[in-house]
């Protein structure tokens, strides 16, 4: 159970703080700095790096999300079931599925559609880490 439980807390931290260095150290270094290098194709370059950047982490997230659901089923058929095992297994297939849309989706005027997305897959992912804390702090 414990190798069950590390590697779904390990799963949730690689998810949300890879979502969060991404969107609070790359995203703004990147612009940055390549706008400033080059001020008139400088925002191209940095949408473009950061565009494949966020493609490659997208493929951590999948794999993640893969994670998170297979360590809940596992948890609830080998042991007791996680206090709200349901909750938890939804909030971790919706954020799954937000995660394969968001990653497939390449239209430009769904950027904001796409940020808001993420922020609610780090909101659920903070909720997952805070009921684990919380029930195994005790």
């Amino acid at each position: 159970m414990l190798v069950l439980r590390y590697a779904y807390v390990l799963a949730l931290v690689v998810w949300l703080g890879g979502m969060v260095v991404l969107g609070a150290v790359v995203a703004p270094t990147t612009f940055d700095v390549l706008q400033g290098a080059a001020p008139e194709s400088g925002g191209t370059l940095a949408s473009q790096l950061f565009g494949a950047t966020l493609a490659r982490f997208h493929t951590v997230e999948y794999g993640c999300g893969a994670v998170l659901l297979l360590t809940l089923a596992a948890m609830a058929v080998l042991g007791p079931r996680p206090t709200g095992f349901a909750v938890r297994l939804a909030l971790a297939a919706i954020m799954l599925a937000i995660a394969v849309y968001v990653g497939h989706t390449r239209v430009d005027g769904l950027h904001q559609l796409s940020t808001r997305l993420m922020m609610v897959n780090g909101a659920g992912a903070l909720v997952l880490l805070y009921w684990e804390a919380r029930d195994h702090g005790r």
